[in-house]
């Protein structure tokens, strides 16, 4: 049995939709940061799925230039947060006013 790319490009979308209403409905900032994190896995879920539907690598070579983001965005994401978390245990994400010189 094999799936085609319809179910692939089904589970992208409610991967991404997962990771928007979490974005839009959680204030704790970690929770916040996996959830765009799920949505740039959905979207790189999608890159593949095209690529493999299309017979062509463009699609696969997107995808790892928006890993190489990522992870850049995972390493100042995370150092931000954790110093954030360091000040005050109980951050939110609307007490990052305090982030101001």
């Amino acid at each position: 049995m094999t799936l085609s790319g319809n179910w692939f490009l089904a589970l992208a979308a409610v991967l991404f939709s997962i990771g928007a209403v979490g974005l839009l409905i959680r204030r704790n900032v970690l929770v916040m940061f996996m959830c765009v994190e799920l949505m740039l896995n959905a979207v790189n879920l999608t890159f593949v799925t095209f690529s493999k539907m299309l017979d062509d690598i463009n699609g696969q070579s997107l995808v790892f230039f928006v890993l190489v983001v990522a992870a850049a965005e995972v390493v100042v994401g995370l150092g931000i947060i954790v110093s954030i978390f360091r000040r005050r245990p109980d951050a939110t994400a609307d007490d990052l006013n305090m982030l101001k010189g």
